[in-house]
This record gives structure tokens, sequence and C-alpha cells, in this order.
């Protein structure tokens, strides 16, 4: 009898050192044991589960990170596309306003020249008229003069833009021609032109400045 109680007395030990060994080794792994090796769920299970968990949530992150990062992306490209257009549409519209000023410049600075050439014709059409009278004269220092002061006039007129529309003998020409009379003709290749010329029409950088008064052949 005291012998069965010494070898169930060993027995028990040798079973809880056993034990003891199967959770030493749990907990130097680092594995989870398992309830087929462990009565209850060891620390080193809870920690390896916490590890994937920790993984999981760090994917989790770093996938959300990556959407927001292409979302950025995606909406910093569409502002700067629409600035670009923004950019491109300003300057063609500054563009536009740059042209269209420099011609109104140039149109009130041509009008207000035609105008100042146009107040000057009356001094053409007197010298015109001088110059008619004085063919009949014998004062040669009085046409030399006129003659004089209505070519240096002209000169300068002609050089600011000013031209004289070529009218007698030409073909009546409602574009530049205004009809004043009319008087009829023998010759049948002189109906239709200009006869004689009453006032001198010009022209201003290509523009009609003043028609030609005239008398036309019928």
């Amino acid at each position: 009898m005291k012998k069965q109680k010494e070898e169930e007395k060993e027995l028990k030990k040798q079973q809880e050192e056993m034990e003891s060994k199967t959770e030493e080794s749990c907990e130097e792994k680092h594995e989870c044991c398992g309830k087929h090796k462990c009565e209850d769920k060891h620390e080193c299970c809870e920690n390896h589960e916490g590890e994937e968990k920790q993984e999981c949530k760090d994917k989790k992150e770093l996938k959300e990170k990556i959407e927001k990062l292409e979302k950025e992306k995606k909406e910093t490209e569409e502002k700067l596309a629409k600035e670009k257009d923004d950019y491109i549409r300003l300057m063609a519209e500054f563009e536009t306003f740059r042209r269209r000023s420099a011609e109104e410049k140039l149109s009130i600075v041509s009008s207000a020249s035609a105008d100042t050439i146009k107040g000057l014709l009356p001094v053409l059409d007197d010298c015109e008229r001088a110059i008619e009278l004085l063919e009949k004269s014998s004062d040669e220092a009085a046409k030399e003069g006129t003659g004089l002061i209505y070519n240096k006039l002209m000169k300068y007129l002609k050089s600011k833009g000013l031209e004289v529309i070529e009218a007698k003998g030409k073909k009546f020409d409602t574009d530049f021609h205004e009809a004043v009379a009319q008087v009829p003709v023998t010759e049948k290749e002189k109906k239709g032109l200009v006869y004689d010329v009453v006032e001198t029409g010009y022209l201003f950088n290509g523009k009609i400045l003043r028609y030609a008064k005239v008398v036309v052949g019928i």
C-alpha cells in the first residue's frame, strides 16, 4: 500500500512537470497554444492575434491614405486644367481688348486728322480758284506766290494721307463723284464721262473725305 502511494505521488509530480514545460514552451515560442494544449487561451495567443489585427489596421490606413492622395491628385489636376483654360481665355480677351483699343485709338487720331484736313479744303479751293483767275493776269509775282503756297500746302497734306480724286475725263463713278449737272455731248465716246469738275474731291487714307462735284456728259 505504501509503495502504491509513492508511485501515485511520483506520477503526479511528473504530470505537473510536463504541464509546466508546455506552458514555458508557449511563452518562449510566442505561439498560440490552442484549447487542445492549454485549458485557457494563453497570453501569447492574445499577443499573436493583436499583431494580426494591427497589421490589418495598418493596411487599411495605408489604403485610405493612397485613396485620399489619388483623390487630391485628381482634384489638383482638374483645378490646374480649369485655371489653364481661364488663363488662355483671359489672354485671348486681353489681346482682343488691346487690339480694339489700338484700333479705336487709330480711329480717333485718324478722325481728328481727317477733320483738321477737311477744314483746310476750302483753303485749297480758294487757291485753285485764285490760280485759275491769275492765269489771265500779267502779274507773274502773284501767279508764282499763289502757286508756291498751294503746292507747299498740297505737299504737306499729301504727306498726311490726302489724295486728289481724278475726275475729269474719267467714267462717272458714284463711289467718288457727285453729279451736280449734265451736259449734252456730240461725241458718243464722251457720254457717261465727267465733262468738268466743279469742286475737287479728296480721299484721306484711302477713304472718301469729299466727293468730287462734277458735270457729266450725256
